[in-house]
Order: structure tokens, then sequence, then C-alpha cells
């Protein structure tokens, strides 16, 4: 069995549940990761709390790790250039090495010029101010993660779940990744993005939720749903189901349409033979082309290059 060492990077002002979330979802892994916890110097780090943490390891560990987690610090510490130890610390990690950060964690990144003409994300509060200090990175706010590997960012605290979920999916297939989130009970893959959690206005006491009408559309997925069809079905206009659907879910009815079908093809490719062709057919996609333009668009790799992947993890 291949057990993979995850080293994660702590920070002075690090927010601690971030900083534990590697260990405590790849720690469910059956034994698939070893993570260890770094600071760049080898001494206790301060938190964003009221306590301190200590660590076992100085920064040399970072040259051993297989995937390298930098974990997310208080906005007030962000700044446009890194630290001279920060540096130091990054230059130890091997070419080549998987790079993951939590939330803030992609401020350090960026201003490494390790994220410049990438895509990336980070917590959506501080979207515009990542925008401003680092514009030669193609910053998506919406999403919860970015796999641009070598380099994976995601949003604010608990999409560090969902970013480790996704590593888990990637080396071991979705199998391991379900089993992980149900040891942690935590939701497998979740819905929509990011945009989902910014503050919106507090919907009109007594407005009907789309919530049914979700769930009515995963049982249908394979069929040809228009928008009258959602909104007929949620008793709405098409206007109002529109607006209602995006204030719940932060995506229009097509673009989260359209990540639930992809959802449900990489499953397929990830645990059936079905052709492409097939699996477009299933999951509402009018062609096997359409099916490849969006996988490519949505996560950069065609459905063949996607099933090798998870083939290999089997």
């Amino acid at each position: 069995m291949r057990r993979e060492r995850v080293v994660v990077l702590a920070l002075d002002g690090v927010y601690p549940f971030e900083l534990g979330i590697p260990s405590r979802i790849l720690g469910a892994a059956d034994g698939r990761y070893e993570v260890l916890t770094c600071s760049v110097d080898g001494g206790p780090v301060r938190t964003n709390a009221d306590f301190g943490v200590t660590v076992e390891h100085g920064p040399e560990i970072l040259a051993t790790a297989g995937t390298v987690v930098i974990a997310p610090v208080a906005p007030d510490r962000l700044t446009d250039e890194v630290p001279g130890e920060v540096l130091a610390a990054l230059a130890l990690i091997r070419p080549g090495t998987r790079i993951v950060s939590i939330c803030t964690g992609a401020f350090v990144l960026a201003a490494a010029g390790l994220l410049d003409g990438r895509r990336a994300t980070t917590h959506w509060q501080v979207a515009d101010r990542f925008r401003r200090m680092f514009p030669l990175v193609d910053l998506d706010p919406d999403v919860l993660f970015v796999d641009d590997h070598p380099f994976l960012t995601s949003a604010g605290a608990a999409s560090g779940v969902d970013i480790c979920l996704h590593l888990v999916r990637k080396d071991h297939g979705s199998r391991l990744a379900n089993t992980v989130a149900r040891r942690c009970v935590v939701p497998p893959f979740r819905d929509g993005g990011q945009a989902q959690y910014i503050e919106q206005p507090v919907p009109e006491q007594g407005a009907a939720s789309t919530a049914a009408t979700r769930a009515w559309i995963l049982e249908r997925l394979g069929e040809p749903l228009t928008l009258a069809d959602l909104a007929g079905h949620a008793r709405m206009s098409r206007r109002t189901f529109a607006r209602r659907f995006q204030g719940e879910v932060g995506l229009s009815p097509g673009r989260w349409l359209i990540q639930q079908r992809l959802a449900r093809a990489r499953h397929l490719l990830e645990s059936s033979d079905l052709t492409v062709d097939q699996i477009a057919g299933r999951v509402g996609f009018a062609t096997g082309a359409s099916l490849r333009q969006h996988l490519h668009a949505a996560i950069g790799v065609s459905p063949q290059a996607y099933r090798r992947t998870f083939q290999t993890a089997r």
C-alpha cells in the first residue's frame, strides 16, 4: 500500500480549525497518508485564538513531502510579500510536489509567485483584496476549490474538508473518499460553490424554497429539463424561480444542473465500464462531445483521462 507523506505548514496567526483538517480527514483514509505538521523554525506557533500550538518538526521536513498543505492565517497578517523565513521554508519543497492551500493560505502561494497565470480560489470575503494584490492570478471566488495541478487552492474554513476529500478521491477513488466522509460525518461532495455562503438579503417571510425541486431534478438528470420545467414543478414563474434558486444555492439553475450532471458523470466514469456516450445519455448531456466539453471546462481533463486516473487509484 502506497503511503504518502503530507506535511502541513503552520504559520503564526494560523486558524486552529483549518490546521487540523488534513490530519482529521486524511488520517481517516485507512493509513494511506502520514500527516505531519511543521513550522518555519520548528518552534511553537501562535494561533489566531487564545492559545498556541507546539509542533514536532521544523521546515526541513517539507523536503520529504509528497503533498504540502499551507494552513490559513488571520486576514490581518496577509501581505503581498512573503517573510524571508517563509520563503526559505517554501524553497525546501521539492519540484513537482503537490501543494495545497486552505482559505487564506492562497495568499502565501500567490505572494511567492507560485500562482501566477494559474486558476485559484480563496475565501470570498478577501477575494477583492486578493485580486488587487495578485492581478496575475486567475481568481475564481465562486468555487469551493480549484485543482490546477500541482497547485490546489480552496475557499474558506470547511472547504479544507472538501479539498482533502478531493485528494483522497483523486488518489484512491470515490469509494474510499465516501468512507472517509462517513467516518468524519461530513458530506462526500457539497453541491454548488461558496457563493451560496455569501451574505444575502433575508428571504421574504413565507417564501417557498426550491429544495423540493432540486431533489426532483436529481431523480431526472437524464431528461431534457428546461427552466420552464423547473419553475413549473416549483409552481413559480421562471423569473421568480431563477432569482430564488440563485439566492439559495449561489448558482443559476442552469449552472447548478450542469454541476449535478457532471458529478453523476464522474461517478459513472469512476465506477462503471459504460462508454462516454452512454454516460452522457444517462446524465442528460445530448452527446458524448457535450460531456467532454463540459468536463474539460470544469476540471481540465477528458472523460477518458479522468477514468484512467480512477482506474489506477482502484
